[in-house]
Formats: structure tokens, sequence, C-alpha cells
């Protein structure tokens, strides 16, 4: 007889939960000492309207509005059972359930929403290889882990003050059994490049109950070998003979680089001068970035300085880069910079043009090629004798030569008559 009970409850829950309670909102996170509104509706016409927050059950009047909990709403006469949390506290954390009378029968409805009363995470803090330096091209990782916040606090992964999206993996939040306190953590991965170099690793957690994010950081330092700034020889312009010029090459290396100029068979390893003292390599000047330019000063240039090529070798510890430098006294030319093949490209193409120019007007001038027989054309016909005398001229069609008398003429239909003209005496 004990299974009557049961389906006698079940039956019932059935019928209660068949009212439906349109509450909202579902889910809300609020800091401790926020308010919150919370509303219950049902589509017919209430008498109460019972809330339970923190564990505490509130019956709400809509007259009464001195409490820490009131009623909110249009009014009972429209189904509407709502509550408005003045000052949440953070042991309210849980749900919050209303309790309504309903359509028919004696059972009250009711209706969820979960409350998160926002906690402040713990610091981030950021995990990563021990090691002070990388290699360009090195796999490196890191792990960001905000603990204890509730609700989990979010991570975002910047390099300087640049977001980064590729590498960053998924999260993972945990807790304690027991603790409805979230311990999120998340990791990133890249290969590291040389615009790594001098660059911080940013892990920043973000919370609602937090004025302002939190952060962890990381400052990359990346190793890489000598790398050139420009492609092919380098011409320095503007120098003027007699006076001071200088090769100045920038460049970019980690960790900083030596440097080592050859002129013909003197070389020179900064600070140095050759024995004339007519050229003085400078140490590398760091521009920071590592970034660092490399200079050579001749204390007077020459006509075998332009004729000449500088050579500048530069390494570190992980390779080495070569620089080959031509001098100019002419300016800079300005417009795009055009590389070795281009500029031959261009004059090839000059050359053959001129040279077509050339073959043009030499034939036309000597009536060769296309141009030949062009100054003994007449208007003979094809196939006719060349021998043959020409016409009389009266005969040649179309001689409008006006030294030719001729009279006037009249129409008379489709016939012209050449109009006489009457004798005049002498």
């Amino acid at each position: 007889m004990a299974v009557l009970p049961a389906l006698f409850g079940l039956l019932l829950a059935t019928v209660v939960t068949g009212q439906n309670v349109d509450i909202s909102p579902k889910e809300a996170v609020r800091r401790a000492g926020d308010d919150l509104v919370v509303l219950c509706k049902v589509p017919y016409p209430i008498d109460s309207c019972r809330m339970t927050v923190g564990g505490k059950s509130y019956r709400l009047i809509p007259s009464n509005q001195d409490e820490e909990v009131v009623y909110s709403g249009q009014g009972l006469q429209y189904g509407e059972c709502g509550a408005h949390i003045k000052h949440i506290r953070e042991e309210w954390n849980g749900n919050i359930s209303c309790m309504l009378p309903p359509k028919s029968g004696s059972i009250e409805v009711t209706g969820a929403m979960r409350l998160l009363v926002a906690r402040a995470p713990g610091n981030p803090q950021l995990v990563s290889s021990p090691q002070s330096t990388f290699k360009e091209g090195d796999d490196f990782m890191a792990q960001c882990i905000v603990p204890d916040g509730r609700p989990a606090a979010k991570i975002t992964w910047y390099l300087d003050e640049v977001q980064l999206l590729a590498g960053v993996h998924q999260p993972i939040i945990t807790s304690e059994p027991g603790s409805d306190l979230q311990t999120i953590s998340q990791n990133v991965s890249r290969s590291l490049t040389a615009d790594d170099n001098g660059k911080k690793l940013v892990c920043r957690a973000e919370h609602e109950a937090l004025d302002g994010p939190k952060e962890a950081a990381r400052q990359l330092v990346v190793h890489y070998p000598p790398k050139r700034l420009e492609a092919g020889p380098i011409t320095i312009f503007g120098l003027k003979l007699g006076a001071e010029g200088r090769l100045n090459v920038s460049l970019r290396a980690n960790p900083p680089p030596a440097a080592e100029w050859t002129l013909g068979d003197v070389v020179l390893a900064p600070p140095a001068a050759d024995a004339s003292r007519s050229a003085v390599a400078l140490e590398p000047l760091h521009l920071g970035g590592g970034y660092y330019n490399i200079t050579l000063v001749l204390t007077r240039v020459a006509k075998e300085d332009v004729d000449r090529t500088y050579y500048l070798r530069v390494t570190n510890d992980l390779g080495q880069e070569e620089f080959a430098l031509r001098l100019s006294t002419m300016d800079e030319p300005a417009g795009v910079e055009l590389d070795t093949g281009a500029i031959v490209g261009i004059v090839i193409a000059v050359l053959l043009l001129l040279i077509a120019i050339f073959l043009v007007v030499f034939a036309k001038a000597t009536d060769r090629w296309c141009f030949a027989g062009r100054s003994h054309r007449t208007d003979i016909p094809d196939g006719a004798d060349s021998e043959a005398p020409l016409p009389p001229h009266d005969d040649v069609k179309g001689s409008e030569n006006p030294s030719h008398d001729h009279g006037d003429y009249i129409s008379n239909g489709d016939t012209k008559h050449p109009e006489k003209k009457p004798d005049t005496a002498v």
C-alpha cells in the first residue's frame, strides 16, 4: 500500500509543475552590497507572494517598502510576485525561490533563479620555463592561474599591448570539493621570433568583484643572429670629395654584435683606425629594441675611396651577416627605390628603343627595307609597261590644271555642252 502515496505525490508534483512560473532573471552575478530585482509571474491573479532569499522566507506585501527585501511589480492582481533586494549579502549566494498560490488546488507553485554573489579571486600567477633567455624558433609555453573566484575570472593574454589570439588554449575551471569558489587556468604557446625580444607577456585577469584587472607578466629575452634591414649591396650617397664621410649600416641583433671593416688590405675592428687615421671604425651604437648602427668615418673622402668597395662583417654568438658598400658623390635619387635587376632591365629597354629609332631613321633616309622605292612611285597601273609613254595630260582624270582653257558648261537635261563665247573684236 505504500506505493499509492508515492503515486499520489508524483501526480500532485506533475499538476504543480504543469503550472509554470515565469521568473527573471534566470541567473545574476552581483557584488555584495549591490541590489537586485527578481520577478515571478503567473497568468492569473494571486493574493499572496513569498520569496526565499539566503534560506530566509519573506512574505512580500506591496504596501510595505521598509524591509531589506520588499515587494516589486505591478501588483498581485496582475499575477506578479517580485522582490527588490536592496543590499545583497555574500551569504545569500545560491538559489532565490518564489512561492505563489496555484490557480487551483492548495499546493503553491514555485520558481527559482541562481544568484552568484561575486567574490574577488586571488592574484594571477604566471608559470613558465625557468630559463632566462630563449633562441629564435624556440617553442615557448606559459600558464596563467587565477584562483578562488566566484564565479571564475576571465583571462586575456597580451604581448605588450597587443592581445594574443593565436596559440591561446581553452581555459580549464576547477573547484575544491564542497566549495563554490572556482579556479581558472589557461595555457598559451608560441614559436618565438626576433620581434618577441624585449616584449612583455601579460596574463590579465578580470572579474566582477574587481575594480580593475589584475596582471602577471614576464619579459621575453630572445637571442637571434645579426639581421640586415635591406637586401643587396648598399650605396652611400651624398658624399663630397675632400670632406668627411660616414658609412652607416643599420641592423638588428641579440646578443650585441661585433663588427669588422675591410678596406682593401686593411681590416678594422672597432674601436680602431688605420695607420694614417684616414678611416676610423666606431663601436656599434645600440638604438634600442635590438637595433644597432655601425659606422665607419672617413676623415677626407678621396677619389680612390669612391672607386673601392667596402666590406663589413657583423657577428654574434648565433651567426654573422656581411655587407658590401659603395660610395657616391651624387645625391640619393628620389622616388621609388629600385634593385639592381630592375635598373639593368630599364637600361636594356632604353638601349633597345634607341636602336629601333636609329634603324627606322636610317632606313627612311636611305630608302632601305620597307622604305625601298618610295621616292620613284607613280600612278602606273599594275602590269603596265614601265617603258610606255604617259597619257596626254588632258586625258588624266581629275586634272584641275588652271593653265588649260575650257568653256563654261550649261546643263540641258542630263547632257552638258560647252557654252560658246561670242567672238569679240580685237
